[in-house]
């Protein structure tokens, strides 16, 4: 099973209070795409991501972080 990205896209879209539409017309994707990665059923790719982080003016490290799994102390 693959961890999915924990992302703020819709935190930051909200903000400046675009719709997903708003945003897909700036990162010339569909809107559908945008639900996906807002849900975290997709993610997106490499390019996608800093056109992402470019429209909001930040890194992709400060819109998408990583899922973490619980250490669970055991040797692997």
């Amino acid at each position: 099973m693959t961890a999915r990205m924990k992302n703020r896209l819709r935190e930051l879209r909200a903000a400046r209070r675009w719709s997903q539409a708003d945003l897909a017309d700036r990162c010339r994707v569909s809107r559908q795409a945008i639900n996906a990665i807002e849900t975290e059923r997709y993610d997106p790719s490499l390019p996608l991501a800093f056109t992402l982080a470019d429209v909001f003016g930040l890194t992709i490290e400060q819109i998408f972080l990583p899922e973490r799994t619980e250490d669970t102390g055991d040797p692997a």
